[in-house]
């Protein structure tokens, strides 16, 4: 089996899990009958932490060289109060860059940011990307739901910019939202949040990326969505044929500009077909390896890009040439974890 390089790879550090431990409210996490639970956005579960030497055991079984660690958004880490959120996030920083220093040959990381203050996430930027194996930062997708949202992060983009680095934009909700929808879930909950809620709102941050010109600003960063971009591939023919009938005669078609943004999207939890739909309409270039960071996720995603009718270029491409050449253009001394 190729090598892959694993884009989507969330990690939980000690050091992050220290801090949670002394919070009331969540996220949080506490001790129930000897058994420790972890209450975020969703409802309260056990939760066991994954060792380092695990974690690297599963990428070797799975054929993963090298593994971009990160938050995840769905904690809302990030979206506390800043006083509250800073010391969480630089204690997941030094814990994902302390694994990076450890292992510099098979990690790199992502940095989480108080979002909640556009000043202190910066301040914090800085300081995680001189820390080792740092590539980048983690943001929410509902932060860019629209051009209108997504203007908020623009001084945050402008320094990820200075680095050539990169930015993973996940499902999550952003800070102070006024205007957050909430899914109704008292039914069926579990597949109209994690996957209808949060391929539609992937959709939208597409439509963000590729439909407006918001990234011509940031020519160096390297923005990479997660699960295939949402549901593009499978409603691009749709938005052209809206676009004919109804918009004025010679408007650029939508399957165009998507194919020559450059975002990347990252192929995690979809199968063989959707990533041949993705390739077509994106571009092999444009997707690579994602896993969520599970021995599940990696398994299934080696299998689904196999099992994907494309050459074997494409194949490597997106397990990693694509994921490669993005690590190797971030300014030093970031890169030095990938070296």
């Amino acid at each position: 089996m190729p090598m892959a390089i694993d884009m989507h790879s969330h990690w939980f550090p000690a050091e992050l899990i220290s801090h949670l431990r002394t919070r009331s409210v969540k996220p949080r996490v506490f001790v129930k009958d000897g058994v420790d639970y972890l209450e975020s956005t969703f409802s309260a579960r056990p939760m066991e932490l994954e060792t380092v030497e695990a974690r690297l055991a599963e990428m070797d079984k799975a054929n993963v060289e090298r593994g971009v660690i990160s938050l995840t958004t769905v904690f809302g880490v990030e979206g506390l109060p800043c006083e509250e959120a800073l010391p969480l996030c630089r204690a997941n920083n030094d814990g994902l860059a302390a694994i990076c220093a450890k292992y510099p040959d098979r990690f790199s990381a992502l940095a989480t940011l108080p979002i909640g203050d556009v000043e202190a996430s910066l301040a914090e930027f800085e300081r995680a990307m001189a820390l080792p194996g740092m590539i980048g930062a983690l943001l929410p997708g509902d932060g860019f739901l629209s051009l209108k949202r997504a203007e908020y992060f623009r001084p945050i983009l402008e320094a990820v910019d200075r680095y050539q680095g990169m930015v993973l934009v996940h499902y999550g909700k952003s800070a102070n939202d006024l205007d957050a929808y909430k899914i109704d879930a008292s039914d069926n909950g579990h597949p109209r949040m994690g996957t209808l809620d949060m391929q539609a709102k992937l959709s939208q941050n597409m439509i963000t990326f590729c439909l407006t010109d918001y990234l011509k600003a940031f020519p160096n960063v390297t923005m990479l969505s997660h699960n295939l971009g949402g549901n593009i591939a499978f409603e691009i023919d749709r938005m052209d044929h809206r676009t004919m009938i109804d918009l004025p005669p010679g408007t650029e078609l939508p399957s165009k500009r998507f194919k020559a943004a450059k975002v990347l999207v990252d192929c995690n939890s979809l199968g063989a077909r959707a990533i041949e739909l993705a390739a077509e309409v994106y571009g092999a270039e444009r997707i690579v390896f994602g896993s969520d960071g599970t021995a599940f996720g990696m398994g299934w995603t080696q299998k689904a890009i196999d099992d994907a009718r494309i050459s074997e270029a494409d194949r490597d491409a997106i397990r990693f040439n694509n994921a490669a050449a993005a690590i190797a253009k971030v300014k030093r001394p970031m890169a030095q974890a990938a070296e």
